[in-house]
């Protein structure tokens, strides 16, 4: 019997006010105007769910609970589900992929 996987990789689209957030300017020095801006997090939680948590403020990223707009399952939905290692390590490599295609990122 094959293990069932239940991590997955998540991208939330953000608000462009978190461009006004300096720390956020900061990381993304590379940012190219009119990309979307993005948090990408993974979760053992459905996605639908730890959104609902970040806005909510359970155990929520600042940017998330202030700026969040909406999954973008696009981005991500092809991934999952996933083991936690392969989770841990694609949320890293999505994170600089995006950023390497002109999007604001920000990963905890």
């Amino acid at each position: 019997m094959g293990r069932r996987y239940h991590h997955s990789v998540y991208v939330i689209e953000l608000s462009k006010d978190v461009l006004y957030e300096p720390r956020f300017k900061k990381s993304n020095p590379d940012y190219v105007s009119g990309k979307p801006c993005v948090y990408v997090g993974m979760t053992g939680l459905s996605v639908d769910l730890r959104f609902d948590k970040h806005k909510a403020g359970i155990q929520a990223n600042k940017f998330v609970r202030e700026y969040g707009l909406r999954l973008l399952p696009e981005l991500y939905a092809v991934y999952n589900p996933m083991p936690y290692a392969g989770a841990a390590d694609m949320e890293v490599e999505l994170g600089i992929g995006l950023r390497e295609a002109g999007y604001g990122v920000w990963q905890a």
